[in-house]
């Protein structure tokens, strides 16, 4: 059975490497080592110490993220988004709970839920899953590392000096 090619579109794609310095600004990280895991569904990070509560009637979570700075951790708090079953590294299903923020991954920026996960003995701090990065113009190459540059934006980095300021 012959089937009907689409015309191909010019829709370019950034290729970006199975390793990647990202910022997620949202929570204070400027930059943190990301593993691009396109067999996760689901993105996550370390936090360390969450708990919930209320804030003007709506569910937000409190945690410690890594910062990559001094010092290690700092304290975020976040809208609670969802809180739903995940599989970890070892397949077996665990409560975690999901929050929005931006990524900022070179050029690139949007937004993304993420889990929130004890990853202290994984290498990356953060796994970017395959939902975060479906439909955004980025191809993986599983040879490359950090082929996206750090990552990019003036609201970004007029965040940084925010944060800078008051730490």
């Amino acid at each position: 059975m012959k089937t009907k090619r689409k015309a191909s579109s010019q829709v370019r794609h950034d290729i970006i490497g199975w390793r990647e310095m990202v910022g997620l600004p949202d929570l204070g990280i400027t930059q943190i080592r990301a593993k691009i895991d396109t067999g996760a569904r689901t993105s996550a990070l370390h936090a360390e110490r969450q708990e919930l509560f209320e804030r003007d009637g709506v569910q937000w979570v409190r945690f410690l993220v890594p910062t990559g700075g001094h010092p290690k951790l700092s304290m975020v708090e976040a809208p609670l988004r969802d809180e739903r079953d995940i599989k970890n590294t070892s397949g077996m299903p665990e409560r975690r709970y999901i929050v929005r923020t931006t990524l900022l991954l070179g050029r690139h920026r949007w937004h993304i839920d993420v889990s929130l996960a004890d990853r202290l003995k994984m290498e990356f701090d953060l796994i970017l899953g395959r939902t975060a990065i479906r439909g955004r113009n980025v191809l993986v190459d599983p040879g490359g590392s950090y082929l996206a540059g750090n990552p990019k934006g003036k609201r970004f980095h007029k965040e940084t000096e925010r944060l800078s300021k008051i730490s």
